[in-house]
Formats: C-alpha cells, structure tokens, sequence
C-alpha cells in the first residue's frame, strides 16, 4: 500500500515577550530636575490656585508630568468628550463616597486657562456630585494628549455611537488646529470608518451604525488630502450612508408587513446587498460600494425572503 502522508499542522507562533524588566527608567530615575515647560506649567497649576504634588518621569516613556491637586471649577472635560453615563457617574460617586477617599487621579492637560480631562470625566462628574474642591490629576504638558481618548480611556468601554462621535469631535477640533493630511491622525482616530460613522451619528441620533461599519472597516482608508479636504468628502459620504439607511429601512418596514419580526432584519438586509460579502480580500472603492448597496436596497422585494433565511441571518442588533 503507498505510504499515505498527513500534513503537519503549523506551528503557533508565541507572542513575544517583553524581557523581564529590561525597559524603560529605573526608580531612582524618575525624580529630578524637570525640564523648563515643565517648570512653567507647576508655575501656571501653582497661579490657577492649585498646588504641585510633585514632578516626576514616567516610567516607561520617561515623560515629564505632574501630580497636582486641582481646583475642580478649573477642570473640565475635553469639548469633543463623549456624553458622560449618569449611571456610571452615580456608581463611582456611591463608591468614592462610601470609601471616603478619591483614590484614582484623572489625566488632564492645560488647555485655553482650563484643564481638560481626557481620561476621567465619570470621575470628575461622581466629584461634582459629591460636592468636592479639588481633584488630584496628572498634568501633562502636551495638549496633543487631549486627543488620544480612546488610547488612554478604560474607566468605561466605548460603544461604537461614542467612539465614533468622539473622532468626528475631535476631526472637527483638529480642523483649526492643525490641518495635516487625514492620514497623519490615524493614532488619534484608530480607524477610518468611526470618522464617516460620527458624521451620521450627528445627524441622526439613532443611526444604526452597527450594521454598516463591518462593510466601512474594509472599505474606508485615511486619505492623502488635508483633514479640512477630507471632512468635506466624509460628508458627502455619510450623506450617501444616510440616503443608504433610509432605504434599507423601508426594505425593514416592507418585511415587518409581511410579518417578521426578528431583530436582525436590519443586519439581515445589510448582509443581502452587501457587494463585498463573499470576498475574503478586497481592493473595493468606499463610495462605490455604498452606491451599490443603495441600488440593491432600492430594488430590495421582500415578497422573495423565506421566514428560515431571516432566521439563520443573525448579524449585528440596531444600536
């Protein structure tokens, strides 16, 4: 009998591991002679009617900041913020309450004669409640930090309407800024799609964003042109999106008359004029790929979907 051979199965690569304490400062290193803008900036904490804890590197990247307690009429959310959850804010106020102590610094950064707080607003508004002074924060000197929200923010995760706002607030806000090309803001946004997506969130608050942006993230690429050029692409963009949205919602409506019911029949008529389902690599052009998903949803016949092929959908719920 020939030999029969059995492909070997590849092996599984391990994620490579950082040596054991072989980055960064050394404790003993963190402390020192700060830096002038640092110095200016204890100044400006010490003028704003604060107080300077102390001035330190941190020890990874060994950037310079502050420990400072903060007056909390002088702190404030940054403007592209997503909407702070009164739930959450009450949690963390019952917490900090209960324990009696405000354990968990917020991250701020110097900003128009206020501090901004990129990571901490649900901190900040639970010390409003509580009727506190003063928060104690880590001053940053760079503005720029303002704008990596979603890089610095785990207190509470992000669902896809708030990230997306968020990035659309922050495009916005980097207009007047700093007008580089959009590609250069890519550690800032993290990916195109929520930029487009937060165009249409503002427009329409109940936007089902969920089910369009598996087919934007593979189609959507930061641009060349300025960020000022590139939002006024993204506009019409998402104008198109919304025209798209309004007519998979009348092929929603004209399967709801026929009597399904399921809660995936948005994500369900997304899936079946989806030009790009079936491929596992695509090179498709965004707006050509919406112009045709436009097409398909107008001349969507719900009279020829079978009750079992709804069923087996499944996809992504409305938001």
């Amino acid at each position: 009998m020939p030999k029969v051979t059995t492909a070997k199965k590849p092996k599984k690569r391990k994620s490579k591991e950082a040596v054991p304490e072989s980055r960064g400062l050394t404790a003993g290193r963190l402390a020192g002679s700060a830096p002038a803008n640092v110095q200016k900036l204890a100044e400006q904490v010490e003028a704003d009617g604060g107080s300077v804890i102390g001035m330190y590197r941190d020890p990874l990247g060994g950037n310079w900041q502050l420990l400072a307690g903060l007056p909390i009429g002088k702190v404030e959310p940054t403007p592209f913020q997503r909407d702070v959850s009164e739930a959450h804010a009450a949690r963390l106020a019952a917490a900090i309450d209960k324990l009696d102590r405000f354990l968990d610094p917020l991250i701020a950064v110097p900003a128009e004669g206020r501090y901004w707080v990129p990571n901490g607003s649900h901190r900040l508004a639970a010390m409003r409640a509580l009727g506190a002074k003063a928060v104690v924060a880590l001053v940053a000197p760079e503005q720029r930090l303002a704008y990596r929200i979603l890089a610095l923010n785990t207190e509470k995760a992000h669902n896809l309407r708030e990230r997306a706002l968020e990035v659309i607030r922050m495009a916005e806000g980097l207009v007047a800024l700093d007008d580089r090309p959009e590609r250069e803001f890519q550690t800032e946004f993290e990916e195109p799609a929520l930029i487009t997506l937060g165009l249409c969130y503002q427009q329409r608050g109940r936007f089902s964003g969920s089910v369009y942006h598996s087919v934007l993230k593979r189609v959507e690429k930061f641009g060349a042109a300025k960020l000022s050029t590139a939002l006024a692409t993204r506009r019409e963009r998402a104008a198109k999106l919304l025209e798209l949205d309004d007519a998979v919602n009348a092929a929603v409506k004209a399967l709801k008359d026929r009597g399904f019911t399921s809660p995936y029949l948005k994500a369900f008529v997304v899936a079946r004029i989806n030009p790009i389902r079936f491929q596992r690599k695509t090179s498709a052009d965004v707006d050509d790929t919406i112009d045709k998903m436009l097409r398909s949803a107008q001349r969507f016949d719900a009279t020829k979907v079978k009750a079992g092929q709804v069923a087996s959908a499944g996809g992504a719920l409305e938001d």
